[in-house]
């Protein structure tokens, strides 16, 4: 079980990992003198921007890291209202909390990412951001978004976790927003075991997300630190090792064939399951930047639904637990660290996003890059799948379709 780019380690993450060892430096820090230095962290942040088209980028300890920084960076605290999906991984929801900012739960679409009008609906005088989330590899309408973030001149953070490599209209997703947070965890599209950037064109931006990643300290082309200079806040350590930066940097550099193989691998298979009454894919905001990592069919009948997927030996996205607003009960019982910490989520309760619950009870996944049972991911193929192995999953999920309907 893991994201695509775990399934294609090979000698470029060992080479990468094999520099830093022979140089001795484990951490992000060293001298541009030192011919030992091999400076992945710093290379991969590099790179990351370029790969998405911004100046900026910061490497992190994880995800979740990335998005909390992504929040404080933008100046996101006590009080604020942040636009959150109702779908979506818990550290989305639990980085609001952290910032204590109150996540504020919106509707998914069929395409299972934010649905606009809904999130029109729930602006309010306190609401300062909008978190979007390119949930399973898919990105969102961000034709429609960004519309309605600018008519209320709000912060748009992007939530890229699940969707490295994805695009919208040819442009990378991450580079939307004011910040995007991506993830390096064995689940994503590149994965070093776990790690997370944060990328912004903003200069202001990007000093305030260093700031806050590593004690205050600014940022230098260097990738070292300046012993001295005052500190400009006060910050934590969310740094990435040099051994962790090694890794990802050779995933980021297959990152466009990982995109490239699934989009095809998921092309094949879906050309290979017939028209079923009843079923439909879930609808894509722009197809051509899908990740490909996963294929969703939507079903008329919730019924139908789960019976296909106990054929599959899986669940309905419905019951993918920490991912369904629903069943995060550290969210739904607003179990801070202290009392009086933030204000509970607002929407948060179970049933209150009916149109969510309905879509993800109808939603079934095949896995084609992320195998994940955690999504609903425990049926399909992956990114090393044979042709016969795409054939054998197209026939056993429409021999379901066909038994359950």
């Amino acid at each position: 079980m893991a994201g695509p780019g775990a399934y294609v380690f090979g000698d470029e993450e060992r080479r990468e990992v094999e520099d830093v060892l022979r140089g001795g430096h484990l951490s992000r820090y060293g001298s541009g003198d030192d011919p030992g230095f091999t400076q992945k962290v710093h290379s991969l942040e590099r790179e990351f921007a370029a790969h998405c088209g911004v100046a900026h980028a910061v490497a992190t300890s994880s995800g979740t890291g990335a998005l909390l920084i992504s929040l404080l960076a933008a100046g996101i605290g006590p009080g604020d209202e942040v636009l959150v999906p109702g779908f979506t991984y818990v550290a989305t929801m639990g980085a609001v909390v952290h910032a204590r900012a109150v996540p504020v739960l919106v509707e998914v679409d069929e395409s299972l990412t934010m649905d606009p009008e809904d999130l029109r609906r729930k602006i309010t005088p306190r609401t300062r951001a909008v978190l979007v989330v390119h949930m399973l590899g898919n990105p969102c309408d961000m034709r429609s978004i960004l519309k309605i973030v600018e008519d209320h001149d709000l912060v748009l953070i992007e939530d890229a976790c699940q969707a490295g490599g994805g695009s919208y209209e040819g442009r990378a997703l991450g580079s939307f927003g004011a910040l995007g947070a991506f993830s390096f965890n064995r689940y994503k599209m590149m994965t070093a075991g776990d790690g997370g950037i944060v990328v912004t064109d903003d200069q202001g931006l990007y000093e305030r997300a260093f700031a806050l990643h590593d004690q205050g300290h600014i940022p230098l082309r260097s990738g070292g630190k300046m012993a001295g200079h005052a500190r400009s806040l006060i910050g934590l350590n969310f740094k990435m090792n040099e051994l962790t930066g090694a890794v990802a940097l050779a995933q980021l550099r297959k990152v466009d064939q990982i995109v490239a193989t699934l989009r095809e691998k998921k092309a094949t298979l879906r050309g290979r399951i017939p028209d079923l009454p009843g079923v439909r894919a879930r609808v894509l905001n722009d197809p051509a930047g899908d990740c490909g990592s996963l294929l969703t069919y939507l079903f008329d009948d919730r019924s139908h639904a789960e019976a296909v997927a106990e054929r599959l030996g899986v669940r309905t996205v419905a019951a993918s637990g920490w991912h369904v607003y629903g069943l995060m009960d550290q969210i739904v019982e607003h179990k801070t660290p202290v009392p009086g910490w933030s204000e509970p989520a607002r929407y948060a309760q179970p049933g209150d996003l009916p149109r969510t619950d309905d879509i993800l009870g109808r939603a079934v996944n095949i896995s084609v890059g992320v195998v994940d049972t955690g999504i609903g991911a425990g049926f399909g193929i992956n990114i090393n799948s044979s042709d016969a192995e795409i054939t054998s999953v197209a026939e056993r999920f429409t021999a379901a379709c066909t038994a359950a309907a």
